[in-house]
């Protein structure tokens, strides 16, 4: 359309040539944009262990601890530097899947934290090892380019530390 400008909260995206789950092709002309993730949640067996690990490790700020007995929850929220966080859960009245340490699996396997340059994550790297953290993979450089370790946090989930 001539004259047609995205209102600031949308971007004009291409249609693309891939199917959704219909199996029709799909065909977005306009969609809102995501400026960021806001946080992501993990389920944990010991909220304070996890949130000291990122607090001394990545520097997370470790917010209060919320709890609501009446259905058996608990939560604290862990703030980086760029904003993102990290909702730390415990329940005593769900059961969520526990998983092998490092496992891969489908839907979230990892998260991936960018620490500046390839010397902070050498460093960050050899003082997890040092301080009996399993390092999965790397320093290496990959396929495409990234320079990365993957190491497992106290509950084993995957975490990629990148430039």
């Amino acid at each position: 359309m001539r004259g047609y400008a995205p209102r600031a909260r949308e971007e004009i995206v291409r249609p693309r040539r891939s199917s959704g789950a219909s199996g029709r092709p799909l065909n977005f002309t306009v969609r809102p944009r995501v400026a960021r993730i806001e946080h992501i949640a993990l389920w944990t067996e010991d909220i304070d262990r996890l949130a000291r690990f990122y607090a001394e490790y990545f520097g997370a700020t470790v917010g209060p601890k919320y709890a609501n007995p009446s259905k058996g929850f608990e939560s604290r929220f862990l703030t980086f530097q760029s904003g993102t966080r990290l909702e730390l859960m415990k329940t005593s009245v769900l059961r969520p899947l526990k998983y092998e340490p490092g496992v891969h699996r489908m839907g979230l396997t990892h998260l991936a934290l960018s620490l500046g340059s390839e010397n902070r994550v050498n460093e960050l790297t050899a003082t997890l090892r040092e301080a009996g953290f399993a390092v999965e993979e790397g320093p290496r450089r990959t396929g495409d380019g990234y320079y990365e370790s993957v190491i497992l946090d106290p509950d084993g989930n995957r975490l990629e530390l990148t430039v």
